[in-house]
């Protein structure tokens, strides 16, 4: 049985996943996430993690295909296998397309910063995205309310309150305006609060981050009459981003936010597939 193994290099962490291939199907074997101090300790370390645990031979993989800004930094093939560079934005449109099991879709890479790439089986686009994303989320709360880890961020959201925080359209109209829900913000950190806590410009701070990420994926798919948007990468792991996007499908017709199952390992599964 054949195996191809698919690796994301970042900065210091680093996913990996596998398929295997006995000739009549493929399957995958469960991705890991690992992290380290530089790039080639974190993939050599993913790699030989991933082999013991699933209790992989070398002999029995059959390439090794990479991607991820940190892959730059690996000059030659991995354990003598045959080493393929794969580019990042077909990795996200493949991954998107495999775990939401659609042939078209907008697929929104939710990392550091967000990238988006319109997805369909015989071609993968990549159409833009914005600086905003996981970087902006730890460098604004660093900055504003002395949190520096996702997980402490995320603790303190949960019991913050957005109306001491982002003007929202209901506040400043009274009556209807059109289409337009009363609950749409108008402004970030528009109504901020005399007694806004550090609770509420945490969530404040996601929510920033998440609309910014949802309207920019919104004119995306305007533009390209696509209906679909799957969210993948690590910013789709919290219970809030699940609520922000079922909010989301509520407002506006003509318009799907999915997050699969693994979708944090999307862009790793889309290289594992590119052999």
């Amino acid at each position: 049985m054949k195996t191809v193994i698919g690796i994301d290099v970042g900065g210091s962490t680093t996913k990996i996943v596998g398929f295997s291939d006995d000739g009549e199907r493929r399957v995958l074997i469960e991705p890991l996430f690992v992290s380290a101090t530089d790039p080639l300790t974190s993939a050599y370390g993913a790699f030989g993690k991933f082999i013991d645990h699933n209790g992989i031979e070398l002999r029995d993989i059959e390439k090794v295909l990479m991607t991820g800004v940190g892959s730059s930094h690996l000059k030659r093939e991995m354990y003598g296998l045959p080493t393929v560079s794969v580019p990042e934005f077909d990795s996200i449109g493949k991954g998107g397309l495999y775990l939401s099991g659609l042939d078209n879709c907008l697929v929104v890479s939710m990392g550091t910063g967000t990238a988006i790439v319109h997805a369909r089986k015989d071609t993968i686009e990549y159409l833009g995205g914005t600086g905003v994303g996981g970087g902006s989320l730890i460098g604004l709360s660093k900055l504003m309310i002395g949190a520096e880890t996702v997980e402490h961020i995320v603790d303190l959201a949960s019991g913050g309150n957005l109306a001491n925080i982002d003007l929202r359209i209901g506040d400043i109209s009274a009556t209807k305006l059109g289409d337009v829900p009363s609950e749409l913000t108008a402004a970030n950190f528009g109504n901020v609060s005399d007694i806004a806590e550090r609770a509420d410009i945490a969530k404040g701070i996601m929510n920033l981050v998440y609309e910014t990420i949802g309207m920019c994926a919104i004119f995306a798919a305007r533009s390209r009459g696509v209906s679909e948007i799957v969210l993948t990468g690590n910013l789709t792991q919290f219970e809030f981003c699940h609520e922000k996007f079922e909010d989301f499908n509520r407002m506006y017709d003509g318009i799907h936010f999915s997050i699969p199952h693994l979708a944090q390992f999307a862009t790793v599964i889309g290289t594992a597939l590119s052999n």
